[in-house]
C-alpha cells in the first residue's frame, strides 16, 4: 500500500449497534429522526503504520456487504486529525478477502469542504427533519434546510447517495443534488450543476477549476475574470444531462443522442490540476483513464496550469518564455528543478502609463489554451491593433494574435490573468500564432545604456544632448498646441484610461439615443465600441460639484483594477463635455432586484450571498490593497451593479476620498446618502469604517428585501435598522427575512447568521466594527463573528443631519441595461 497516496484518516460517527467484525461491515444504512452523533476521537479504533501515519475508524451509516465498492458517511480527517469534513466515502474491497478496507476510504461528497469542523463537532437529525452540522462551539456550519418538510429518516443508498426521505420513501433531499468534485456510478449531473476541484490533494476547499453542464454542452474552465474555458464538448441537440455509470460518462441530449467518453471505474474525480479522471481500486486507488485529454485539440498542453503561470508548454515539456530578439529573459523559474511549477517576472508589472514602462516579449508560434476553440476578445483586427489594445489596458497581461495563412487580419485575445502558454502545433491548428507578453522595462538596462553613452566621445555626447533638447522643444510645442482649449484638470490624474473625443462617443451611442438610466449628475446611454463591445456612457451635466465628481471618478477608478469594481474604459473631457465610459453591466443595479416584490424576479439565497461576498471583496481591495486607501463614501444598492451572471461590482466613485497610508482618519464635509451614513459623520472625522457601516445597511436590505428608509411601511417599521434592533431584542430576527423569496425563507438559519455579521458592521463605535478584510474572512468561513454585539445602533443614525446636507441622487449607472 502506498502510504503517500492516502488522503487522510477517517473518523466515522458513532452509531448504536453498528460495528466491525474482522473488517467486515454490517449493513446499517439508515437513521431515524431526532438522532445525534458526536465526533469523539477517543472512541475510535486506531491503526498506526510504521511511518507514524494514523487512521481512526468508528463505523456508522455504511452500506451492506453485497456490493463493491461500498459507501459510508461520517467524519473524514485529512491527515492531521485536527479538522474534519462530514463526508460520504467510497470504501474499497480487498480483492482477495472480500473485506472492506475502511482505512483506504476516500470522500466522494462533503458538506463542509470550505469550513472544516473540529473534534466534538455534532451532527443532528432533528425532530422536524433538518440535518444540521455544528462545530464544537455549537456554531452552525451546514444544514440541509429541510426543517418542516415531511422527513422521516436518513439513509445511505447502495450507490453512495445520502438521502433524507419521507414515509413513502420519496426523496426530500439528497447529496447527489449537490456534487462537490466527484461522481459515482449511477450519479446524474444535470444542467446547472458543476464539479469544483479542490485547492490541492490535501486541502479540500474549492479551488481554481470547475466543470459544468449547460444546455450547450460540458465546459471546463479556470476561475479568473472572466473565467477561461479550456475544454468544451457539445452534442447536436441541447444537452439534457450527464450520467456516470459503470460503462463510463454518457451525455444525453434532447434529441436522444448519447456520447460515451470514459471506461468503467469506481468514481470520477475532477482533480486539483484540472483533469477529469476515472479512478478504480487496483491494490490502491489508481487513475485508470484521463477523460478530457484525448478530446482536447491541444492535448496535455491545453491544461491551464500544466506548466504553472507564465510557463511555456511544448509537447509536454515546460520552460520559461524567452524572446525572439536575443534579449535576456524577463522570467525565471520558480523552482529550477521543477519547471512545471511555473515562472515569475524578474521585474513585476506596474500600472504606470504603458508607453513609458511596458514593452512586449514576442514569442513566435506560441498560443494560449483559450484561443484555438473559443471566442477571442477582438475579431478581425490587425496585429498592431491587438498589441495596442493590450498596452492601453493595465490589467492585460499578454496579447495573443492568430491569423490564417494569406490573411492580413486575425483574432486577438487579451487575458487579464496569465496561466500556462503553449507552443502552437500547426498540424492541429492550421493557423499562425504570435504571443506578445507584456513585461516591465528593465531599469538596469537603461543604466547600462546610459553608462555606455557617457563613456563615448564627448562630441557624440554633445550632439545627443543637443538633439534631445531639440526634440523636447518640438514635443513641448506640439503638446501645448494640441491641448489648447482643452480642459487642464486631468493633467494631475495618474494611470489615465483611454481618451475619447465627443464625436466618437456620439457615434458609439447613436447620438445618445439609447438612454438606460439617469441620476443627479446626468444620464447614462448604451454604446458600442468598434470591436462590438457594449459600454455604458455616463454624461455628466452641470458645473462645480460635477467637475469634482468627474475628477474623483477618473482619478480613483481609472488607476485601479479589481474584479469587483466596475471598470472605467475611458473618458472624454472636451470643452464643456465630461463623459465617462464604463464596462456594460447588463443586469443593472442591485436595487432593482432586492426591492422587487415579484416572486419570479426575486433573487435566491445563494445569489444574494455571492453578491454580499463580491461587495465585501471590492471594498477590502479599496481599503487595504491600493497604493492609497480609498473610501467610497456612497455604498448603497444603486451603486452596486450586476453582470449577466449576477456577479456584483462596486460603482460610482464620484464622492470617494483618498487617504494616505500614514493617515488613520480624515476630516471632510458630510457626503453620501441618507440612511447609509455612519454615526461618526456628525463629527466630520471619518475612517474607512464609514464604508463598513454602509455595507452593513446594504447587507440588511439584501436579506430583508426592503429599503432602509421606507415610508410605505408602518410607523414603527420605517427605519429598517431600528426594526433590526427591536427584533434582535425579541429574538425574532427570522421575521425580517424577505417574505417575497421562498428560497430565502428556506435558508432562514443562514440568513439570520448573516444578520449577525451585518450587526457587527453597524456598531456605533467604529473601532468595534470589523475591517472589510475581516468581513471577507468571515464570509469565507475562516473567522467567526464577534460575540457580545451591541444592538443599540439605531439610536445614533444621523438621519436628521443627512437630510439637511446635500442628498445625492442614486447612481447614474443605475437602471436597466
Amino acid at each position: 500500500m502506498d502510504i503517500s497516496k492516502i488522503m487522510g484518516c477517517l473518523l466515522f460517527l458513532l452509531f448504536s449497534s453498528c460495528y466491525l467484525i474482522n473488517g467486515q461491515a454490517l449493513d446499517n444504512s439508515t437513521a431515524n429522526l431526532n438522532s445525534s452523533w458526536t465526533n469523539i476521537t477517543s472512541n475510535a479504533h486506531s491503526v498506526v503504520y510504521d511511518s507514524g501515519y494514523k487512521v481512526l475508524v468508528s463505523p456508522i451509516l455504511i452500506t451492506g456487504i453485497d456490493q463493491n465498492p461500498r459507501f459510508a458517511c461520517g467524519f473524514y480527517c485529512n491527515g492531521n486529525c485536527t479538522s474534519f469534513l462530514f463526508a460520504v466515502l467510497v470504501v474499497p474491497i480487498d480483492n482477495v478477502t472480500g473485506m472492506a478496507i475502511l482505512e483506504e476510504s476516500e470522500p466522494v461528497w462533503s458538506a463542509n469542504r470550505d469550513k472544516p469542523v473540529g473534534a466534538n463537532a455534532t451532527l443532528n437529525l432533528t425532530a422536524d427533519g433538518d440535518l444540521i452540522l455544528r462545530d464544537f462551539d455549537d456554531s452552525l456550519v451546514w444544514s440541509t434546510n429541510t426543517a418542516g418538510k415531511p422527513v422521516v429518516g436518513l439513509k445511505m443508498t447502495k450507490i453512495g447517495n445520502l438521502v433524507l426521505f419521507d414515509k413513502t420513501n420519496r426523496t426530500i433531499w439528497q447529496s447527489f443534488d449537490h456534487p462537490t468534485d466527484t461522481l459515482v456510478p449511477g450519479q446524474k449531473m444535470v444542467a446547472g450543476q458543476r464539479l469544483t476541484a479542490s485547492v490541492s490533494w490535501t486541502n479540500w476547499s474549492r479551488g481554481l477549476f470547475s466543470i459544468s453542464v449547460t444546455s450547450e454542452g460540458i465546459f471546463a474552465f479556470v476561475e479568473s475574470d472572466p473565467p477561461q474555458v479550456y475544454f468544451q464538448h457539445s452534442l447536436p441537440g441541447k444537452l439534457s444531462y450527464v450520467i456516470f455509470s459503470k460503462g463510463g460518462i454518457t451525455m444525453y441530449s434532447s434529441e436522444k443522442n448519447e456520447t460515451r467518453v470514459s471506461p468503467p471505474a469506481s468514481r470520477l474525480r475532477f482533480t486539483p490540476d484540472g483533469f477529469l479522471s476515472a479512478w478504480d481500486w487496483l491494490d490502491g486507488w489508481q487513475p485508470v483513464k484521463d477523460v478530457l485529454t484525448d478530446k482536447m485539440d491541444l492535448g496535455i498542453c491545453g491544461y491551464p496550469t500544466i506548466c504553472g503561470n507564465y510557463g511555456l508548454c511544448s509537447y509536454g515539456q515546460c520552460s520559461c518564455p524567452k524572446g525572439t530578439d536575443g534579449e535576456a529573459s524577463y522570467f525565471t523559474p520558480l523552482e529550477e528543478t521543477q519547471p512545471n511549477k511555473g515562472c515569475s517576472e524578474i521585474t513585476p508589472l506596474s500600472c504606470l502609463p504603458s508607453s513609458q514602462s511596458h514593452i512586449f516579449l514576442k514569442l513566435n508560434d506560441v498560443t494560449y489554451f483559450t484561443n484555438a476553440a473559443y471566442c477571442p476578445d477582438i475579431t478581425d483586427t490587425s496585429m498592431e491593433s491587438c498589441k495596442q489594445s493590450c498596452l492601453k489596458n493595465c490589467s492585460c497581461k499578454a496579447a495573443f494574435f492568430q491569423y490564417y495563412e494569406n490573411a492580413s487580419i486575425g483574432n486577438c485575445s487579451l487575458p487579464a490573468k496569465l496561466f500556462s502558454l503553449m507552443a502552437n502545433n500547426k498540424q492541429i491548428t492550421n493557423y499562425s500564432a504570435f504571443a506578445f507578453i507584456k513585461v516591465q522595462k528593465s531599469s538596469s538596462k537603461k543604466k547600462r545604456s546610459q553608462i555606455a553613452i557617457t563613456l563615448g566621445s564627448s562630441l557624440g555626447a554633445f550632439f545627443l544632448v543637443l538633439l534631445g533638447f531639440s526634440i523636447w522643444v518640438i514635443l513641448y510645442r506640439n503638446i501645448r498646441d494640441a491641448d489648447e482649449g482643452e480642459e487642464d484638470d486631468l493633467h494631475h490624474v495618474p494611470g489615465m484610461p483611454m481618451r475619447f473625443s465627443y464625436e466618437e462617443l456620439k457615434d458609439m451611442t447613436e447620438n445618445f439615443s439609447r438612454k438606460v438610466g439617469e441620476g443627479g449628475f446626468g444620464s447614462v446611454y448604451e454604446g458600442t465600441l468598434g470591436d462590438g463591445t457594449k459600454v455604458a456612457v455616463k454624461c455628466l451635466e452641470g458645473l462645480g460639484e460635477v467637475k469634482k465628481s468627474f475628477l474623483a471618478e477618473v482619478e480613483t477608478i481609472g488607476s485601479i483594477h479589481h474584479v469587483n469594481l466596475v471598470r472605467l474604459i475611458g473618458y472624454c473631457s472636451e470643452k464643456s463635455h465630461r463623459l465617462l465610459v464604463y464596462e456594460y453591466m447588463c443586469n443593472g443595479s442591485l436595487d432593482k432586484w432586492i426591492f422587487n416584490q415579484k416572486q419570479e424576479f426575486s433573487l435566491g439565497w445563494q445569489t444574494r450571498l455571492n453578491i454580499i461576498f463580491d461587495i465585501a471583496k471590492g471594498l477590502a481591495y479599496l481599503h487595504e490593497e491600493c497604493r492609497q486607501r480609498i473610501i467610497h463614501l456612497d455604498i448603497k444598492p444603486q451603486n452596486i451593479l450586476l453582470d449577466e451572471n449576477f456577479n456584483a461590482k462596486v460603482s460610482d466613485f464620484g464622492l470617494s476620498k483618498l487617504i494616505d497610508r500614514n493617515q488613520s482618519q480624515v476630516v471632510t464635509t458630510m457626503r453620501g446618502t441618507p440612511g447609509y451614513l455612519a454615526p461618526e459623520w456628525l463629527s466630520s472625522v471619518i475612517t474607512e469604517k464609514v464604508d463598513v457601516y454602509s455595507f452593513g445597511v446594504v447587507v440588511m436590505e439584501i436579506l430583508c428585501g426592503r429599503k432602509n428608509l421606507d415610508h410605505s411601511q408602518p410607523k414603527d417599521g420605517i427605519h429598517l435598522i431600528g426594526q433590526f434592533k427591536r427584533k434582535a431584542e425579541e429574538g425574532k430576527l427570522a421575521d425580517m427575512i424577505d417574505k417575497h423569496s421562498e428560497d430565502m425563507q428556506l435558508h432562514g438559519e443562514e440568513v439570520v447568521e448573516m444578520m449577525r455579521l451585518a450587526a457587527w458592521c453597524l456598531q456605533i463605535d467604529f473601532t468595534r466594527r470589523p475591517s472589510m478584510s475581516v468581513v471577507v474572512k468571515v464570509l469565507e468561513g475562516v473567522m467567526d463573528v464577534e460575540p457580545n454585539l451591541d444592538y443599540s445602533f439605531s439610536s445614533a443614525l444621523p438621519v436628521a443631519a443627512a437630510e439637511v446636507t446635500r442628498s445625492y441622487m442614486p447612481s447614474v449607472l443605475s437602471g436597466p441595461r
